[in-house]
């Protein structure tokens, strides 16, 4: 079914009131969507998911609401829109089965027309989540992004009805197309007519007559162009009129900006050359599961654009729509990913048996859902493609791109090209397996192991993807794939750069999945040579599933990628699952210039003498900390992080020498003291900055501290507290963790809790959690009211603490 238009707000209903019960149980109880119904479930060491999905079982979910239609869908079709649902699900309405829904990542969208007349409806969702895995991360399950009700006219603006296209800039003018298509069943002559306006004042219009479509041409004169540096919006109204009236009208706000892509000029943005400073994410929101809260993810956007990012990529799905809006409004650049996977599976239940009968379909909702988005700068249909490197993957990189391209011809296409796995599946000894349609998540199922198998040599042997991507083999197996598209992704192969884009002089390499500890490498090659547009790390911020690939183990003198129950967070992140900031981001930013002075990390001291392993997807294991309470004289490992010539280390006021950074890093040890550590940054000889860090001292007490003093009274907003074990200045103690139990009084309550231990045994859910290094996260959700809110904290060793916020109207 190809989804109608969306209407005006006032046609749009959103359904967040539902009642939920597990397993088929007769107990219903209420949540409000988005709602993950996995974060809730048990975890257990024989999860059939294993560490890919965090050790979490799967279950069977039921999903209810009613909704009094009332007098505003007289004349109006009404349709279902679900923006996610993750498991097998199957849609009833007033108990009879209208539809099954595919939609994982995407939209569905289902006619409710015939069931209005018959007064209030029953929608109910069941869904079926006991296949596992389907994802090699944590996917969540139930209804994690929000479902609307729209409300559509007989005659109206298409889905993809507005099509906004800034056809180029002259003399400071944008020359900007309006396309528009209408389902019109009569076809009756209507006027169409469009506006852009800035706040209120009207800066271009126009307008047409047609019976179906029709392009209307503006000029803006002064045209402020959208970038991430100025994320300007301009609104756009569409109206369509008949008979002197309105029949429908379609606003949305929209950026006018060009993109081009060239070896010799890199990415241009409105024709300025622009770098990407880059960070893949998955879609989860740590102790938030995978539901996909509206403030979560302009927090997460937010957050990591203050750190000096410019750009995400959308690993290894289509992003939401809430994510898209903090992209557009914060400024941030965009590559959305069609998919993780093709026709070969990398998981027993990730329907690859499909994916022939689909993929047109996903790209086209994926495209269509992202036209007017300025934030969204590159598309890329797929992500380590098994394919890659065989003759049938090249003929389906070729289909794919072509058929992207010709419905989006404004966006580069692109892929992440694993050339190791490439090489792999060129020699046909690659660690995947095709799997053919009557084997769909059945029974009996063969998974095979996915970039997982890849992984695990990449963690025995580190450098492994590099060296092999540097093989000629490599270059030849992927130079078929690299030709249909517009820019080369390559995942974990830096050693390619130079050789690639001399030996292909027209090809526009992006580094799509790099290592943490690669980044000032990568950035030096991102600003040396023209052709190489920008670079990814994985991960910009930490994530569930993948359990542990990112954790160093003490004790140890080998760990497998893949960790054991309990551990639950892969560990990657340049932020943890709370949106603290790891050691790892103060390397970026001092590759990226971005650091105003040296950055200190120590390595856990409670640790110090102990081997531990390592691992590739984590460089250190080192904190932002001189608190370690009880370690005194222990040898402490000091990493500072600047780009600096040179770097001085002051201890209580002693220096303990220069180091020069290699490679933004500059190392030093000494014996543990409480106390004072300074770094200072020099160049030629002269301070450049200065940071340092301090011990805690006197008494610890338990601190209950909002990001926020507002929350907004509208049922849907977060706010987000930090509880921490600390001194009287807010200095944390890194060995101070202590169980602490949560109470919410006044209009919010308790969305999840929990830290970035990377192996927790409590549940997210639960009132009680541990803190880690000191620190934990609770996530509170409006319900509705004004007033006061306070969370009360409660720990046995740190007696207790009160913070307090205020909900307000917006």
């Amino acid at each position: 079914m190809t989804e109608p238009g969306q209407p005006s707000p006032t046609g749009t209903v959103e359904l967040s009131d539902w009642l939920f019960s597990r397993d088929s149980g007769v107990t219903e109880i209420p949540v409000r969507l988005p709602h993950d119904a996995m974060i809730g479930a048990r975890r257990s060491a024989t999860a059939p998911g294993g560490a890919d999905t965090g050790w979490f079982t799967g279950g069977r979910y039921t999903y209810r609401t009613v909704w009094s239609p009332g007098g505003g869908v007289r004349n109006r079709r009404v349709f279902l829109r679900f923006e996610g649902v993750q498991g097998d699900a199957e849609l009833f309405v007033n108990e009879q089965s209208i539809a099954t829904i595919r939609s994982g990542y995407g939209d569905s969208v289902h006619e409710l027309t015939e069931f209005v007349a018959d007064g209030s409806i029953e929608i109910r969702v069941e869904i079926d989540d006991r296949a596992h895995p389907r994802s090699r991360w944590y996917p969540g399950a139930g209804l994690f992004r929000p479902v609307r009700l729209l409300l559509i006219p007989p005659v109206h603006l298409t889905s993809d009805g507005v099509r906004v296209c800034t056809r180029g800039v002259d003399a400071g003018a944008a020359k900007v197309d309006v396309m528009v298509d209408l389902h019109n069943p009569a076809a009756h002559v209507l006027t169409v007519s469009a506006r852009l306006l800035a706040g209120d004042e009207v800066v271009a219009a126009g307008w047409l007559e047609t019976r179906s479509a029709g392009t209307i041409s503006l000029t803006v004169p002064g045209a402020r162009l959208w970038s991430a540096e100025d994320p300007h919006r301009y609104r756009c109204v569409v109206e369509v009129t008949g008979d002197g009236e309105i029949v429908d009208r379609r606003q949305e706000y929209v950026g006018l900006r060009t993109v081009s892509v060239d070896p010799r000029r890199g990415l241009c943005i409105n024709g300025e050359p622009v770098l990407l400073r880059g960070a893949c994410i998955h879609h989860d929101h740590g102790v938030l599961g995978a539901a996909g809260h509206r403030a979560a993810e302009f927090r997460r956007v937010r957050r990591l654009k203050q750190a000096g990012f410019n750009a995400l990529r959308s690993a290894h799905n289509p992003a939401s729509r809430d994510l898209l809006d903090a992209c557009d409004e914060i400024g941030m650049y965009l590559l959305d990913e069609l998919t993780d996977h093709w026709t070969v599976s990398k998981t027993a239940y990730d329907r690859t048996d499909r994916f022939g009968r689909t993929w047109r379909e996903d790209a086209e909702r994926m495209i269509a859902k992202n036209r007017n988005r300025p934030s969204v700068i590159l598309t890329s249909i797929g992500n380590e493609i098994p394919e890659h490197g065989t003759t049938k993957g090249d003929q389906l990189t070729a289909e794919i791109a072509a058929f992207v391209r010709e419905l989006d011809p404004e966006r580069p296409v692109t892929a992440g090209v694993n050339l190791f796995l490439s090489v792999l599946a060129s020699m046909h000894s690659g660690p995947y397996r095709e799997r053919s349609e009557h084997r769909s998540g059945g029974e009996g199922a063969v998974p095979g192991p996915g970039s997982t198998l890849a992984n695990v040599l990449m963690n025995k042997l580190g450098v492994m993807f590099d060296l092999v991507a540097r093989t000629p083999r490599a270059g030849r197996v992927t130079q078929d794939v690299f030709r249909h598209l517009d820019v080369a992704g390559y995942n974990y192969a830096l050693g390619r750069y130079r050789r690639d884009v001399r030996n292909h002089p027209d090809r526009v390499v992006l580094g799509t999945e790099t290592l943490p500890g690669d980044v000032a490498r990568a950035w030096h090659l991102v600003r040396t040579i023209p052709a190489v547009i920008g670079d990814f790390v994985w991960t910009g911020w930490d994530y569930l599933g993948e359990s542990g690939v990112g954790v160093w183990v003490p004790d140890r003198r080998f760990a497998p990628l893949a960790k054991p129950y309990p551990y639950l967070t892969a560990g990657p992140g340049m932020f943890d699952i709370t949106g603290h900031p790891d050691t790892s981001l103060r390397l970026a930013q001092a590759a990226w210039g971005e650091l105003r002075a040296p950055a200190i990390a120590v390595r856990p001291l409670d640790l110090a003498g102990r081997h531990v392993a390592r691992v590739s997807w984590r460089s250190t294991d080192a904190v932002e900390s001189w608190s370690w309470q009880g370690c005194s004289g222990r040898a402490a490992a000091i990493e500072v992080y600047s780009s600096d010539e040179e770097v001085e280390l002051i201890l209580n006021g002693r220096s303990l020498g220069r180091r020069r950074p290699n490679r933004c890093v500059a190392r030093f040890r000494t014996a543990y003291e409480p106390g004072t550590l300074v770094a200072v940054g020099y160049v030629g000889g002269r301070e450049t900055g200065r940071s340092e860090l301090r011990s805690a001292a006197g008494d610890l007490t338990l601190q209950v501290v909002p990001e926020s003093r507002k929350l907004f009274a509208d049922s849907a907003d977060l706010a987000f507290v930090v509880v921490q074990v600390a001194d009287t200045d807010g200095v944390v103690e890194m060995l101070a963790d202590t169980d602490i139990t949560l109470e919410v009084e006044g209009p919010a309550e308790l969305l999840g809790f929990g830290s970035a231990d990377p192996a927790p045994t409590g549940s997210y859910v639960d009132t009680t959690h541990r803190t880690y290094r000191g620190r934990a996260l609770a996530v509170l959700r409006s319900t509705g009211g004004i007033g006061t809110v306070r969370i009360i904290a409660r720990s046995g060793e740190y007696r207790s603490a009160t913070g307090s916020l205020d909900a307000v109207r917006r």
